[in-house]
């Protein structure tokens, strides 16, 4: 297993860690307690060392879950990390509640890395607000957190405006060799670098959509290196970034748990020719983006309820990715019927105001048929 070191913390987990938000589940939607728990022991005891969970995974059942199984271990030798849901914070009171309860889930008196939970504007205020930096300064100097971070979903801005307030002991973001321009992205790892903040890594793989790619967008992996599998190359891009620690990957079947070890258990560094083949791929993926909409919403509010910016981004997603499955969950599920193309009007008040000069109606009518012939 290849280790990477935090130099500021003076501790080296496994470059690979263990992310517990996608178990495998049960027909009842609950974890498959049997099989999750045989794809932890075969990381671990392939060195993998970095467990990372928090409080809301899996409908609140991943913490007490991983808890249990830890607890056959060795807990000096492994990294626990878990992180403060702020969105359910409304006094200080809450985040010290929430904090016992999480280590009583844990079945432990100490967590190594801790993070406030998916920090954006609106939840960096909150904390502010309600003081909570302080609280976890002082948990720290007890010994029940040992480093202390956030992650992050925002605007770059945002992000600088967080990781630079103090001198964090990490920070996680979501990166990929797609969305170097998204939320941290690459402006976000550069400043990290330059802070000397070390970085976990979420979503190295895009939430699984860098892994099933259309064939003819892969083709120039497959052909260089036949054995690989398509996320290796995601997985590597992103460990080949120095100031990357840990990257995280929320495995939920075994041979997910396999594959990863196999890039893991004998990393090697992009290769120049591995690189140039990334970021071909990258460009390719982006030259099957439908329209130029960047999630601006100068169109909303919509008068008629459509999201219009959320439509276009499953919409790019679905043809960049080609992942049917997660396109419907993404349409049918996530998006609000009242919210979805076909409820457009073509009144016209969106396309008056849309920077990116967008035929966004359409627009919105070609997205109704493709998501209704999914159906």
């Amino acid at each position: 297993m290849e280790y990477r070191k935090f130099e500021k913390l003076g501790v080296s987990p496994s470059l690979l860690g263990f992310g517990c938000m996608r178990f495998p589940t049960t027909e009842d939607g609950k974890i498959d307690e049997a099989e999750a728990e045989k794809m932890l022991d075969t990381a671990i005891q392939a060195g993998v060392n970095y467990i990372d969970t928090a409080y809301p995974y899996h409908n609140g059942d991943s913490e007490p879950f991983v808890g249990r199984v830890l607890k056959k271990y060795d807990r000096s030798k492994l990294y626990l990390a878990t992180k403060l849901p702020v969105w359910n914070v409304k006094t200080l009171d809450d985040a010290k509640r929430l904090f016992q309860e999480q280590l009583d889930r844990l079945q432990t008196d100490y967590v190594d890395f801790y993070l406030l939970h998916c920090l954006d504007k609106e939840k960096w205020q909150q904390v502010l607000d309600l003081n909570l930096i302080p609280y976890f300064e002082e948990m720290k100097k007890q010994g029940k957190i040992r480093f202390f971070g956030f992650s992050f979903h925002d605007e770059f801005d945002v992000f600088k405006t967080i990781i630079t307030y103090r001198n964090w002991d990490f920070c996680q973001i979501q990166y990929n060799y797609v969305d170097t321009d998204i939320q941290a992205g690459d402006r976000g790892y550069e400043l990290a670098e330059e802070l000397g903040i070390p970085l976990v890594i979420m979503e190295p793989v895009k939430g699984g959509s860098l892994a099933s790619l259309p064939d003819e967008v892969t083709e120039p992996f497959r052909n260089y290196k036949p054995g690989a599998s398509i996320s290796s190359w995601a997985l590597r891009w992103v460990a080949n970034k120095p100031n990357v620690k840990v990257v995280l990957s929320g495995m939920s079947d075994m041979a997910q748990v396999e594959d990863n070890l196999n890039t893991f258990g004998k990393f090697q560094p992009l290769s120049l020719r591995e690189k140039e083949l990334v970021a071909d791929v990258a460009a390719s993926i982006k030259k099957r983006t439908k329209n130029g909409c960047t999630g601006c919403a100068y169109c909303m509010p919509c008068p008629f309820g459509v999201n219009i910016p959320q439509n276009f981004r499953i919409w790019n997603d679905l043809s960049m990715y080609g992942n049917v499955t997660r396109t419907k969950q993404s349409y049918f599920v996530e998006l609000e019927e009242s919210a979805r193309a076909d409820q457009c009007q073509k009144c016209g008040k969106c396309e008056e105001v849309c920077p990116q000069s967008l035929s966004i109606r359409e627009n919105l009518e070609s997205v109704a048929k493709e998501m209704n012939a999914l159906k």
